[in-house]
């Protein structure tokens, strides 16, 4: 029995999927990325909308403050006021309300401490 077995020749073309808009790639100046990186590490600053409003992908922005952090090129503000924290006993309703800048949490009197700084800087944040 002859060999049947044969093989085709694809080509493959590079190119963008069709669901995908054609926009070439931005290319940020260093004086704009630097400024966007400022902005993004003042104090009470939602990087997510300041990405937004400089019209990119808030994670580019994120990355970008990660690594001018990592490099030393930049330092984070530290917050002036820290967070104190009080003994919180338990109460008949067990649960705790803080108001925080017009918003308020509610967290059970249970919570850790890590996790009740995590949501009052979560807060902060946004």
């Amino acid at each position: 029995m002859p060999d049947d077995r044969s093989f085709h020749v694809l080509e493959a073309v590079a190119n963008r999927l069709e669901a995908s808009p054609q926009r070439p790639r931005r290319r940020w100046s260093a004086e704009a990325k630097s400024r966007l990186i400022e902005a993004t590490l003042k104090p009470g600053a939602n990087v997510s909308a300041i990405a937004r409003q400089a019209g990119m992908a808030p994670a580019q922005l994120f990355g970008w403050r990660s690594q001018a952090i990592k490099s030393g090129a930049v330092t984070p503000h530290r917050d002036a006021e820290r967070l104190g924290f009080v003994e919180v006993t338990p109460t008949a309703s067990a649960s705790v309300e803080i108001e925080l800048g017009g918003v308020v949490i509610r967290a059970g009197a249970d919570i850790n401490e890590e996790q009740l700084v995590r949501i009052i800087r979560a807060v902060r944040q946004a």
